[in-house]
């Protein structure tokens, strides 16, 4: 049983940066691999980025390759999103998302997490 707890969402300009962080409770966050979500109001949930267990392998969602950057620290049990470039169309609730998987493998569909976070909210303004 891991807990996540999201945290860094605010209100930016457009063309602006945060940093989103999540962080776990537990002992075996180094054997979860993670992602990032996104639900916008009115709209579906999507995937953002997600990330091996032992953070040497990265895939993004089109829309955001090239402006955010996800990171895992597994010394301290957190999992980061670095967002560059916002724009307004980036507005939604952000979750992160973990499951415990072999070293090597991504998980692109929410539907392969098992722990999910509440979310933190991030508000693009143009």
């Amino acid at each position: 049983q891991v807990q996540l707890v999201e945290s860094g969402g605010r209100l930016v300009q457009a063309g602006g940066s945060l940093r989103l962080s999540c962080a776990a409770s537990g002992r075996a966050f180094s054997t979860y691999a993670m992602g990032w979500f996104r639900q916008a109001p009115g709209k579906e949930r999507e995937f953002v980025a997600a990330i091996t267990r032992s953070g040497d392998r990265t895939y993004y969602a089109g829309s955001v390759k090239g402006r955010f950057t996800i990171s895992k620290n597994n010394a301290k049990n957190t999992l980061y999103l670095q967002s560059n470039s916002l724009k307004p169309e980036d507005t939604a609730d952000y979750y992160c998302a973990a499951r415990s998987a072999p070293d090597g493998l991504i998980y692109a569909s929410g539907d392969s997490y098992s722990y999910w976070g509440q979310g933190t909210q991030v508000t693009v303004s143009s």
